[in-house]
């Protein structure tokens, strides 16, 4: 059964939660996190360290904020990799060069109508197709059996979903299996 929030933000907590006890059914090997500072990315890879499973942390491409900072902070990464998570550090599949070509001429890229559209879901929905496919691409993920992927709006985890991830190249071949959880506004 979904969980529906009334409002979009952190609820890392019951996210967490959520995963864990969808996990427990044993037919998902992968857990995919959206992080930005790796905040997020620690306490998932902290609360499910143990169980059988690969956590892949995904962050923001460095110079993501503009010249060439990394978001991501050096003790988060530590405390992810000591957890037994892997971390992923990439272009983003739903925007990307895409994005500077429509800064820089106008218009809007296919990829960013895919993007604004999975957006009508909330924008944690648009993040776990996104790092899906990032994960995919990256072949840390299979693309021929279930995973859970998690993302949120702003800050922490508010989404998250067991799909079957496609690579990039066959986008439109990944399914979204179950909603675990979403904001409803």
């Amino acid at each position: 059964m979904a969980k529906w929030f009334a409002e979009a933000g952190d609820h890392s907590g019951e996210t967490i939660e959520l995963v864990s006890a969808r996990l427990e059914k044993g037919d998902v090997g992968y857990v995919v996190v959206a992080t930005t500072s790796g905040e997020t990315g620690v306490r998932f890879a902290e609360a499910l360290q143990g169980r059988s499973i690969e956590i892949v942390c995904v962050t923001h491409h460095v110079g993501f904020k503009g010249g060439d900072e990394d978001q991501l902070d050096g003790g988060h990464a530590e405390a992810i990799r000591a957890a037994g998570g892997k971390i992923l550090t990439t272009s983003h599949a739903l925007s990307g060069v895409a994005r500077s070509v429509s800064r820089s001429f106008g218009g809007t890229s296919s990829l960013e109508m895919i993007a604004h559209t999975l957006r009508l879901f909330g924008q944690g929905m648009k993040v776990c197709v996104e790092i899906a496919v990032m994960a995919a691409d990256a072949g840390l993920i299979p693309t021929d059996r279930d995973v859970i992927c998690v993302g949120g709006t702003g800050r922490g985890a508010d989404t998250a979903v067991v799909l079957r991830p496609s690579h990039a190249n066959a986008f439109f071949e990944m399914r979204i299996r179950e909603t675990l959880c979403r904001p409803i506004a």
